[in-house]
């Protein structure tokens, strides 16, 4: 074997454990783990299941959170429209769709999810600071696509 291919054969090997072993470090002492498909609803029934048969904010007590934002997409719309939210607020989105797959993106976060027909997504998000944040669809969902969009409102506690 020459003396080049034996340089690569060593690198490539030694990419590879790098590789694994970020992989390893990151999904079991870290606790990184995908998103699993656990939670599920009927998209049919979505306007009859809770919490999603009244979608919006609500305080919470006893969790690691302050409040459940509850958002159901649609054919080119979010429900609710527009939410108010407290400065400084832990809040898990919990987000499905009645038709097509959609995203929710909270611009200017590290808030992204899939939503798929069939399934809840969530996702935990605190908001330090105060104004508007735009919640857009980023998966193209059909013709009315680039309309569909939501506001979340951080204000200042009083």
């Amino acid at each position: 074997m020459h003396k080049y291919e034996k340089i690569w054969l060593v690198f490539g090997i030694g990419a590879l454990i790098f590789f694994l072993s970020v992989i390893g470090v990151s999904a079991f002492y870290l606790g990184n783990q995908p998103p699993s498909c656990l939670a599920t609803i009927d998209p049919d029934k979505v306007d009859q299941t809770a919490p999603f048969n009244e979608p919006g904010l609500k305080k919470v007590e006893g969790k690691d959170w302050d409040y459940e934002l509850v958002y159901v997409a649609q054919a080119f719309s979010y429900t609710p429209n527009e939410v108010e939210i407290p400065k400084g607020a832990k809040v898990k989105f919990i987000v499905t769709t009645k038709d097509v797959i959609h995203g929710f993106e909270v611009a200017g976060t590290n808030v992204n999810m899939m939503v798929e027909p069939g399934y809840i997504s969530e996702k935990v998000a605190t908001f330090d600071k105060p104004g508007e944040y735009l919640v857009l669809c980023n998966e193209y969902c059909g013709a009315g696509h680039h309309m569909m969009y939501s506001k979340i409102k951080v204000v200042d506690n009083q």
